[in-house]
């Protein structure tokens, strides 16, 4: 698979990572040793980039890849993990005493000495302008127990603040056919700087994979269900924010752009592969099918570019009025 450098980290991964919020649970429930057999099918199929987080089932993703980790000792693989949302979402919490708790946790679920790449998970708008924040950042590189830092962000404001920042490694941000803002100024801005960008929510939940119907029902714990309105995090995070039998409408017009040979949701990563500037896409998976499906989405960078005005054109449509402004 195509390998690019992910921004300052100087270490290249592979163009499809894999997203492993689902590994914890929190889009319905995932046996271990599913967990792990997601895991050695995207590193068969060419993965070397995993993201994960402390809060998603608690610690349960990052502690199923230290497994991994421990278990597969020669492969080279770069994980990214998030921290922030274990505690009240005030400017006051993000302080290097915190870092260092969340760190230590993390590095111990992913049994390292030192984080490879540690974001800061969606946090207040101030902290990504915040100085102190980013000497305490610089604080735990210097000291050896993480080895890069970025961001994880909702709005293009909050990348771009980070960016200009000469330490941030990486930005994570949502991009997708349902939300191209970060083609405007984030992604010009981050290769001008040398700063990755990881795209998230690449399927905006799922829409894009072509599957889903206005009967399709989610499990009570999967956000997809209790997400809807924004009431456990921000709506921009569950199906991109878009209305959901909007984005239906627009799923299926996209799907028409696709030829046979491909699926909808390969389409779909291969036209935010082929966006300049994206260093990975990060895609979860539920089962090995899904995760080798997924990472075939590089071999079809050609069909995203042949479909960005098509892509352009839907979002103009359905989307660019009510989701452009909001992040």
């Amino acid at each position: 698979m195509e390998q690019r450098i992910l921004g300052r980290t100087g270490r290249p991964v592979s163009v499809v990572g894999l997203g492993t919020w689902q590994l914890g649970a929190d889009w319905g429930e995932v046996e271990d040793k599913d967990a792990t057999a997601v895991l050695d099918a995207a590193v068969e199929a060419g993965v070397t980039f995993f993201d994960t987080a402390d809060v998603y089932g608690d610690g349960r993703s990052e502690t199923t890849i230290g497994r991994f980790l421990a278990d597969n000792p020669d492969q080279d693989i770069l994980v990214g993990t998030k921290m922030g949302r274990r505690v009240d979402q005030t400017p006051e919490n993000y302080t290097l005493a915190n870092f260092r708790q969340w760190i230590d946790r993390s590095r111990t679920n992913l049994g390292v000495d030192a984080l490879d790449l540690v974001q800061l998970h969606c946090p207040p708008t101030s902290v990504y302008s915040s100085d102190e924040v980013y000497d305490a950042l610089d604080t735990l590189v210097a000291d050896g127990v993480i080895r890069n830092y970025g961001v994880s962000v909702e709005r293009t404001d909050e990348a771009l603040a980070a960016i200009s920042r000469g330490s941030t490694a990486s930005v994570q941000i949502i991009l997708n056919a349902f939300r191209l803002k970060p083609l405007d100024d984030v992604l010009p801005a981050a290769k001008a700087a040398g700063v990755g960008i990881i795209a998230r929510v690449p399927l905006a939940s799922g829409l894009l994979s072509g599957k889903y119907t206005k009967d399709t029902a989610f499990a009570e714990n999967d956000h997809r269900n209790y997400n809807r309105n924004g009431a456990a995090f921000d709506v921009g995070e569950t199906f991109s924010g878009v209305d959901y039998e909007t984005g239906l409408l627009a799923a299926r017009e996209f799907a028409a752009l696709v030829p046979d040979g491909v699926t909808t949701a390969q389409a779909a990563l291969a036209w935010i592969i082929a966006q300049d500037g994206v260093s990975t896409v990060i895609p979860g998976a539920r089962n090995p099918e899904q995760a080798r499906a997924n990472a075939a989405a590089a071999e079809h960078t050609g069909l995203g570019t042949e479909i960005s005005a098509a892509v352009a054109g839907i979002y103009d449509q359905h989307f660019r009025s009510t989701v452009h402004p909001k992040w």
